[in-house]
């Protein structure tokens, strides 16, 4: 048996340089790589020096400037956090209403929509 992990998820966002702008302000990650990517598109890669998300946009997903559909295909993306509370002031003040506040083993979380409403979990275990 080998040893796995998820070293990084591409999502599709109208504005990468505000959706990482937003990961940067929020989890404290940096951005690891930008340039041209397929479709005449361009990407983004923001995260740790182990994990990322690439953010990926083409001119028709800018122009469309899609709010995707929840659940369709991914439900969302899981961040754990050290400090829940700060990072859901962070949400508040980027313009982002958290949600769906939960306090269960393992940890306390909550929810929020981004401006493509991509969902995040922010989850502390501390």
């Amino acid at each position: 048996m080998s040893n796995a992990r998820i070293e990084h998820v591409n999502i599709s966002v109208t504005d990468p340089e505000r959706s990482a702008a937003l990961m940067e302000q929020l989890f404290g990650w940096k951005i690891r790589w930008q340039g041209p990517a397929m479709g005449n598109g361009h990407t983004i890669h923001v995260g740790s020096d182990d994990d990322y998300l690439a953010l990926y946009t083409n001119p028709a997903i800018a122009a469309a400037d899609p709010a995707f559909e929840k659940g369709v295909p991914m439900n969302h993306v899981g961040v754990v956090v050290d400090d829940l509370d700060a990072v859901e002031a962070k949400v508040v003040a980027a313009g982002l209403e958290p949600f769906g506040h939960d306090d269960y083993e393992p940890g306390r979380r909550f929810y929020f929509f981004d401006w493509n409403h991509i969902e995040f979990e922010v989850v502390s275990y501390a």
